[in-house]
């Protein structure tokens, strides 16, 4: 039997938060590796720095079409229960504990990695962005109306995105490039 038979606490998520954690830390060096590339493309090809805000804009209705995805939902309800991934993924031995975090982790980041993105590309532009996006992630994991949440933040998305495309000074950039 998955969790029970083991003798674990499934109320302690332990080494499992370290694993996901360590997860997240290789997506983040990821990110910030991809942005000092996009800042280096940027440099070279003018083309990419006049249209900055309109592929932000892009990237906003992406951002915002993603979050009515089947996968964003099934994602983010592995993401939000971890207790019943716990119970429903346990896979014992060091190498169990190890598939279980990769496991999860992939799970929040498929439910979470498009706004991650954003996170990091608007906020460097706009920290007040930041902070949105940041209680955005936050209340998609931790409240009960996940779902509604996620579709009322892609509406959001979707119309601020096409917004931006169509008025770009609508992204306020705080003198910053994307």
């Amino acid at each position: 039997m998955r969790g029970e038979a083991s003798g674990v606490s499934l109320s302690l998520p332990g080494s499992s938060w370290t694993r996901t954690r360590l997860f997240w830390t290789l997506f983040g060096v990821l990110a910030y590796l991809g942005a000092n590339a996009a800042s280096e493309l940027t440099r070279t090809v003018p083309w990419l720095m006049r249209n900055a805000t309109r592929i932000g804009g892009g990237l906003l209705v992406v951002a915002g079409l993603y979050q009515f995805m089947p996968f964003k939902r099934v994602c983010l309800a592995k993401c939000c229960r971890q207790e019943q991934f716990i119970r429903d993924e346990w896979r014992d031995g060091r190498a169990g504990a190890l598939r279980m975090g990769l496991s999860h982790g992939l799970s929040c980041l498929g439910a979470n990695g498009l706004l991650c993105v954003l996170l990091f590309a608007v906020g460097l532009m706009n920290i007040a962005a930041m902070v949105v996006l940041t209680v955005l992630i936050f209340a998609e994991k931790f409240f009960p109306q996940a779902e509604r949440i996620a579709w009322g933040a892609g509406l959001a998305l979707i119309l601020y995105g096409t917004l931006v495309i169509v008025v770009p000074a609508a992204l306020p950039l705080n003198g910053a490039g994307m």
